[in-house]
Formats: structure tokens, C-alpha cells, sequence
């Protein structure tokens, strides 16, 4: 009930079953997941899942380990290597064919539009123009939103979705075959239907499913197709090969292998080696030359000649060989670029602080209502955008005189841009002879023929054509980046910051007199600085853009410009694609803690109220933890009775010639007693009745030990190897927080497959007649394994044993309670750790730590809770 609460408090803060909210602690707030009304903010929720990058050496790895020599290593990494290629491959055909169909259905609007728009000005029926344009971009929304009701996850950029899959949490759907079919055609709906958005973004997610899904060689939406093929069945694997397919979608996108692997790299793999470095830059490359290859020969004919490395290609830039004074940019021009820079950060942060609170508006008034009013609002989006479009290039436009390069073919053009392409951008609507309208041709073609104008075109735009066009664009972007088709935000970003660019460079020129900058120069600067102060991506966006630009020379105004966004724009709010993590709830791990976390220690963020089993349980003991907990993985321990004599023996306990003294052991039970008193307040009430009483009955002079007490009032213990009952809540404190010496950790999906597969003896058998599962019958069900709730308790002897002992992970990485929290952190974000265990001085568990427990809410919440206590 606690996730259920959770998930409905961040989607309404005026739900019903919230009401009691008030009364909950800040820390208690973080446990369950719910909205801090205080701040409106909303606060990780439990039931995301993490990935497990961690290998689990149990027995059936090791037997694979035994059969392995140097020749089968070899043979699994050269299929390591092809899927790698394969993956990239897929990739930039995806790329091809979205690039192809959107190209065909804009081409084919705009000039049904132009040709309409041509004629009825003059027959004065320009309604009817707009009525045409109207048609063709509600059609084209329409089976986008279509689309994203058919796949949710499908819906915004999904760079969200993916950059949590590479820091290490399993988003439902997001690497899905039919997310990607719903990505890729309502990518193209939705960029052919004149919306204001881009298609680079969700490339990014398309390559990532790719790479999901590829090495799989299986599919739920086709479950009859089934491959043999034994290789990548795990959560390692998978993320490696979505880390490739999210590089080869950036490298796709922009032409830009490089920033793809730094794109990977930055936006949250956790655990990351040399090896994985050059499968990934290769899969880059790969995705590339592949997109490179056919636009090349499809557009010019040109087979092989490798001209138009990506979707969107920033062209060549280069002074006018008539202009001797002119430079790309100079020493002097650092200054404006750091001005701009701050500049972009501002309206960065602006930017991202209306699309939050449209976000917000969605969630509590939009996404509760049926599906259909997501379509509406699509509608209703693109029905103003295209009316503004229309009307501003109609009315709002100033006819300007064509430079000479224009009419010739431009020579500060791209090679790859032919002087036919570059006049069809152009348009002349109510101009004379040898002008155009400058509103028009930013507004009324597609977002890549806008950049390359503002980056290349020599005629002047107007100022207030550009100051117009920017805010137009910024206040439509903001309103559009959020609502129900796929959509990416990086082209949007740049044509935006390109026209602020180009203004910025109009007014030195115009009004200051200086007239040896370069414009393009300006609006590729000012294109970074607001597309930085949005997304905040520095190193892999400066790669990306410099590549983009093939020009080496902007790398330093480029990483300044970033930078200075970046910093400028922190100060206020965090980037857009981590505001949409945080709406959606899920525990993201930072790259590190701050460093006032490592006030606290493992033992104040550990969970310690453990479900455990035995190394040797009753099948009805397994049904029951299943079917009543959530947790997936479970301790494997045994009560530790020695220890128990030994502390009620003296103050020592004696171990491998190290002594302990009995205050330094730290107890589950010694941790909650500690933990009650200084929060007076815990989710469970049974808890907190318990720790009262035991507040209010001791006299402060005669105080004894916790566990001292506990010991003695033990009743008769379960049977150690055979326990006829599950852990559940009709324990009492004593029963549930007895010293257990830690033997390992065995998942969920273990303990399922091992019931599933009818893995157990008789009690009047020996263990070792319980069958064995290979390693690959345990990973056949990757990664959906079955229910516990789908199993047939019919074909199940409740009193048959299962030995878990096998199949549980020994030697799971473990903290001491004493570890800082940045050591804690560390080792759980670098390694990929799913549950990390702590287990103090004698080797007995006293707490779990997992994701959750290490979010910066719930941290925060902690040190508050420090702080009270001192």
C-alpha cells in the first residue's frame, strides 16, 4: 500500500487517500515516496526497480567458468563485437528512414502550402491557405498522439527514460519493441506536423531500444519468434549494449561519434572500463557512416562519398573570400561570448521553470482525465502554433534586400547545400522582386533550413524579426516540450539560440560599429549558450557541437560558452531532462554526495527491518515471503546463537584473536532502539508503540542493554534449517531483529525460478538429492521471469525443502555500519550495486542499503534527523 500511496500522491497532491499527510515527517514523506506540499516537490517513489550490474558468482556461473578457455573467451567477444556493429547499423537505418519519410511529408505540405499561399495572395483567399495548413498538421499530430496512447513511455524526448536506464533503474517499457515502432513513426507525425519540435532527441532513445533488444534476439510483442542464442542474459550486458545504442542515436543525430561515446559517458553510466570505451565509440561509427552512406547516395546519387554525416548538419563555416577584415571570431569576441553565455543560462533556467510548472499542470489536470484530452491538448498545441507561424510570417515579416550570394548559390554555404536548396529556402511572400521575407523563411520551413539560414545566410535579418521570432518560438517550445507525442528538444533549442545569436550579432554590427565579426560565429555561440542553459550537458555537447561544425577553432568559445550557461543556470534550477527525471520519481544517483553527508554513516541510512530466508526453507516459507513482501533479493542467514552466550557472558566477545567490545557491535536491534528515539516518528506504528513504552518505563539510572533484554526474554527459536514459518509482522521486536550471521544474497527472481522449475528434497532426503539448474536454465526467462502470483501452488509440496544455497551470490559486496556515506555511495554508484548489505565486526547482518537509501532526499532527510538527535 505504501507504493500505491506514493504513486498517487506524486500524480495529485488532492487525492483522497493522502489526507493523513499532514501528520507524516519529512523522512517518513522520502520513505514512502509522496509530495512535500511545503516545497510542491516530488520526492523519489520505491517501486522503480534497479538493474544489477554486479555478477552473481554462484554455482552455476562457476561451472560456466570451469567449461571456459581462451577460445570460447575469444568467440564471445568477437559476437560481443558484431552485435556492436549490428547495433549501429540498425541504428542509422532508423535514422535513414525517419530522416526519408519526414523529408517526404514536409516537402509535400510546404508546397501544397506555398503554391496555395502564392496564388490566394493575390485572389485574396489566404484563409483557405491557412485552412490547408491546418489540415496537414492536425492530421499529422493526430496519429502521433495516437501513437503515444497506444505506448505511453513513447511520449517527450525519452532522454529522460534512458539517461535513469544507464544510471542504473529499470523504467517499465522503456526498451521495448513496441516502444520503438511508436517512437519512430510518431517521431516523424509529430516533426512533419509543424510542431516545434526536433527528431534528434528521440533518435537517442531509438538507438538505446535498439541496443536493448537487438542482442536478445527476442521480444515480447513477438513472442513467437524465438532464437536460440545463449549469450547477454543480463542486466551487465544489457546496459552495456544500450549504452552503444544511446551513443550510435547521438552519433546518428548530429554526425558526431565522439560526442555520442561522451554522451554515454556523462549522462550516467555508472560502471565504465577501456574495453567498453571502444565498443561503444565503434558502435558510433558504425551508426555514422551507415546513416552516411545512404543519405549520400539517396540524395545526390553519390554512393560512397560520405557527404552528409548526419541528420542535422550545421554546414561549413567561412568568411566571404571578398571580405579580408572578416575572422571567425577573435580574442575580443571571448568577452560577448561569456556575456551570451550567462545570458543563455538565464533564459536556460527561465525556460525550464515554466516547462516544470506546465509539467506540473499536466500531471495534476491533464494525465488523470481519459486518455482523449492528452490527444486535445496535442491538437490544441498544434492548432496555435500553426496559426501563429502563418500569421507572423504573414504579417509580422519585413521584406529584405537578397545579397548577391544568394542569388548565385551561396558560397558560405555547406558544400553539401546546392544553391537550388538553398533559394527554395527562401521565401518571398508579399515581397517585391529581388527582397525576401525574413519571418517567413524562419518560420515557414523546417527547423534545420531555419538554423542554416541564421548560421549562414549573408542578407541581414531584421531585428525585430529576430527579437520576434524568439520569443514567439521560446514561449511555443516551452508549451510544447511535455505533451503526449514524441519529441526532442535539441534542434528547438538551437534554431531558438541561433535567432538570439544573430540578434546579438545585428546589434554589434548595426549599433556598436563593430563590423569585423562574423555572424554565423554568434548564432552558433548563441545556439550553445541556450541550448547549454537547458539541458546543461557540457563535455559531450561541446564534442557535439564541434563536430557538428567541423570547424576545430570553436572548441574554446564553445566550452566556455557551455560552461558559463551551465554554471549560470545552476544557480537557479537543474537541467530540463532532470527536473522530468525528478516529476517522475525516480531514485537518480548523483555523480557524488555532497560532502555534509558524510556526517552520516551506514548504520543511519540502512534499512534494518529485514525479510530474510534460510540457507535450507520450507516451500511454504518461500510462497508466503514472495507473495507478501516486494523486496528482490533477500539475505541468506543463519541465527547466530554463539555470539548470543558470548555477550551475555561478559563485555567481550573473543573472534580470530580480535576483541570486541560489546557497546562497538552494532545490532539491528541496538539500530532501531537508536534510531526510534531520535526520529519519535516511523512508518510502523507497531514500532513506534514499542520504542515509546521502552522511552517511558526506564528509569534513566538503571538503563540496560537492548539486546541484554531481548536475550532474555527469548522464546523457544525456530528450527535453524527448517523454519515451518515465514518472517511476517506478526513478530515481535525481539523475533525480528535477531542477530543473523550473513551467508549471502539470493534475488527474487531466483527464488521464483528455483519453485517454477520444482528445485527441492524431501525432508527425508539429503540435500544433495535436490536437482541442479545450469546457469543457463537460470537465465532462460531474462529478463521477464515469471510471478510468483502466476504459479501454480497445486503442483507444490509446502513441506518439501529448497536448499538456496547454490544459487544465492556468496560474496555480494558489503559495507561495515561505520562506513562514511561517500564511501557508501561510491562503491554503490561505480560498481552498479542493486542491494548493498551491512554487516558488522562478527559478521552478523544489521541492514540493507539500496538505491532509495541513497537518493539526496532521502540523505537529506537523514541528516536532518541527525542534526535533531544531537
Amino acid at each position: 500500500m505504501a507504493g500505491c500511496r506514493g504513486s498517487l500522491c506524486c500524480c495529485c497532491r488532492w487525492c483522497c487517500c493522502c489526507g493523513e499527510r499532514e501528520t507524516r515527517t519529512p523522512e517518513e514523506l522520502t520513505i514512502l515516496g509522496e509530495t512535500q506540499e511545503e516545497e510542491d516537490e516530488i520526492l523519489p517513489r520505491k517501486d522503480y526497480e534497479s538493474l544489477d550490474y554486479d555478477r552473481c558468482i554462484n554455482d552455476p556461473y562457476l561451472e560456466v567458468l570451469e567449461t571456459m578457455d581462451n577460445k570460447k573467451g575469444r568467440r564471445y567477444e568477437a559476437v560481443k563485437w558484431m552485435m556492436v556493429f549490428a547495433i549501429g547499423v540498425c541504428t542509422g537505418l532508423v535514422g535513414l528512414f525517419v530522416d526519408f519519410f519526414v523529408r517526404l511529408f514536409t516537402q509535400l505540405k510546404f508546397g501544397v502550402v506555398q503554391a496555395s499561399v502564392e496564388e490566394c495572395s493575390q485572389k485574396g483567399c489566404l484563409a483557405l491557405s491557412l485552412l490547408e495548413l491546418l489540415g496537414f498538421n492536425l492530421t499529422f499530430v493526430f496519429f502521433a498522439s495516437l501513437l503515444v496512447l497506444i505506448e505511453p513511455v513513447a511520449a517527450g524526448s525519452g532522454i529522460p527514460e534512458i539517461k535513469c536506464y544507464l544510471n542504473g533503474v529499470k523504467v517499465p517499457g522503456i526498451v521495448r519493441l513496441r516502444t520503438l515502432l511508436c517512437k519512430v513513426f510518431g517521431v516523424l507525425f509529430s516533426v512533419a506536423g509543424g510542431l516545434f519540435v526536433g527528431k534528434e532527441g528521440p533518435m537517442i532513445h531509438s538507438g538505446a531500444v535498439v541496443g536493448a533488444g537487438l542482442p536478445q534476439f527476442q521480444s515480447i510483442s513477438l513472442r513467437k519468434i524465438q532464437f536460440n542464442f545463449p549469450y547477454f542474459r543480463s542486466d551487465r550486458d544489457k546496459r552495456d549494449f544500450v549504452s552503444a545504442g544511446a551513443a550510435a542515436g547521438v552519433a546518428a543525430a548530429f554526425g558526431a561519434p565522439i560526442g555520442g561515446t561522451l554522451f554515454s559517458l556523462e549522462e550516467g553510466s555508472s560502471f565504465w572500463n577501456q574495453g567498453l570505451t571502444w565498443k561503444v565509440l565503434f558502435c558510433s561509427m558504425s551508426a555514422t557512416f551507415t546513416l552516411n552512406f545512404f543519405r549520400s547516395g539517396i540524395q545526390f546519387g553519390s554512393w560512397g562519398s560520405f557527404q552528409l554525416p548526419g541528420l542535422l548538419n550545421f554546414g561549413e563555416f567561412k568568411c566571404s573570400d571578398s571580405d579580408k577584415k572578416c575572422h571567425l571570431w577573435t580574442a575580443m569576441d571571448l568577452g560577448f561570448f561569456v556575456v551570451m553565455g550567462v545570458v543563455g543560462g538565464l533564459l536556460g533556467a527561465t525556460f525550464n521553470c515554466l516547462n516544470k510548472r506546465l509539467a506540473k499542470y499536466r500531471m495534476r489536470n491533464v494525465h488523470p482525465k481519459p486518455k482523449l484530452v492528452r490527444v486535445l491538448e496535442s491538437l490544441l498545441v498544434s492548432v496555435v502554433t500553426t496559426v501563429v507561424v502563418f500569421v507572423a510570417s504573414m504579417v509580422l515579416g519585413e521584406c529584405r534586400q537578397m545579397s548577391s550570394a544568394s542569388q548565385v548559390g551561396n558560397d558560405s554555404f555547406p558544400l553539401q547545400v546546392t544553391s537550388e536548396e538553398v533559394n527554395s529556402s527562401i521565401k518571398t511572400f508579399f515581397c517585391p522582386n529581388e527582397t525576401y521575407n525574413d519571418m517567413a523563411t524562419l518560420f515557414f520551413n523546417p527547423q534545420e533550413s531555419g538554423i542554416l539560414q541564421l548560421f549562414h545566410q549573408d542578407s541581414a535579418f531584421s531585428p525585430i524579426t529576430l527579437a520576434l521570432f524568439f520569443v514567439l518560438y521560446f514561449m511555443l517550445a516551452c508549451w510544447t516540450y511535455g505533451i503526449s507525442v514524441p519529441s526532442g528538444l535539441f534542434v528547438p533549442s538551437l534554431l531558438c539560440g541561433a535567432a538570439f545569436g544573430r540578434l546579438v550579432a545585428n546589434v554589434l554590427k548595426s549599433y556598436i560599429g563593430l563590423g569585423h565579426i562574423y555572424s554565423g560565429t554568434f548564432a552558433l555561440i548563441g545556439a550553445a549558450a541556450f541550448l547549454g542553459g537547458i539541458v546543461r550537458m557540457t563535455i559531450s555537447l561541446t564534442v557535439i557541437l564541434i563536430e557538428s561544425t567541423n570547424e576545430i577553432s570553436y572548441g574554446l568559445p564553445i566550452m566556455i560558452t557551455l560552461m558559463v550557461a551551465k554554471w549560470t543556470g545552476d544557480f537557479f534550477n537543474k537541467g530540463i531532462y532532470d527536473i522530468h527525471v525528478g516529476l517522475r520519481g525516480v531514485p537518480l544517483l548523483e555523480w557524488e554526495t555532497k560532502v555534509e553527508m558524510d556526517k552520516l554513516r551506514a548504520s543511519d541510512i540502512m534499512e534494518p527491518n529485514l525479510t530474510y530466508v534460510y540457507p535450507h526453507t520450507r516451500i511454504q516459507s518461500l510462497v508466503s515471503i514472495l507473495r507478501t513482501t516486494v523486496h528482490h533479493a533477500f539475505p541468506v542467514v543463519t541465527e547466530n546463537r554463539g555470539n548470543e552466550k558470548e555477550f551475555m557472558k561478559g563485555n567481550q566477545l573473543i573472534s580470530n584473536n580480535i576483541k570486541y567490545k560489546k557497546c562497538s557491535i552494532l545490532t539491528r536491534a541496538g539500530e532501531q532502539r537508536r534510531r526510534s528515539q531520535s526520529m519519535k516518528s516511523y512508518p510502523s506504528s507497531e514500532l513506534r508503540n514499542v520504542c515509546d513504552e521502552h522511552v517511558t518505563s526506564e528509569d534513566p539510572g538503571e538503563k540496560e542493554d537492548l539486546l541484554q533484554q531481548m536475550l532474555e526474554r527469548r522464546y523457544t527459536p525456530y528450527p535453524n534449517l527448517y523454519p515451518d514459518q515465514s518472517p511476517s509482522e506478526d513478530w515481535t521486536m525481539e523475533e525480528r531483529f535477531r542477530p543473523l550471521t550473513f551467508h549471502g544474497l539470493i534475488l527474487r527472481s531466483q527464488l521464483v525460478t528455483l519453485l517454477v522449475r520444482g528445485v527441492c528434497y524431501s525432508e527425508s532426503q539429503s540435500s544433495a538429492s535436490q536437482p541442479r539448474l545450469s546457469y543457463a536454465e537460470m537465465a532462460e526467462d531474462y529478463p521477464r521471469y515469471p510471478d510468483i502470483h502466476d504459479l501454480d501452488l497445486t503442483l507444490l509440496n509446502p513441506r518439501m525443502i529448497v536448499d538456496v544455497t547454490p544459487y544465492m551470490n556468496p560474496a555480494p559486496f558489503t559495507v561495515s555500519p561505520n562506513t562514511h556515506v561517500s564511501q557508501v555511495f561510491n562503491l554503490f554508484r561505480t560498481m552498479g550495486l542493486r542491494h548493498l548489505p551491512v554487516v558488522n565486526a562478527v559478521g552478523e547482518i544489521v541492514g540493507v542499503i539500496t538505491r532509495h537509501n541513497l537518493t539526496h532526499e532521502f540523505l537529506q532527510a537523514r541528516l536532518r534527523q541527525h542534526y535533531q538527535s544531537l
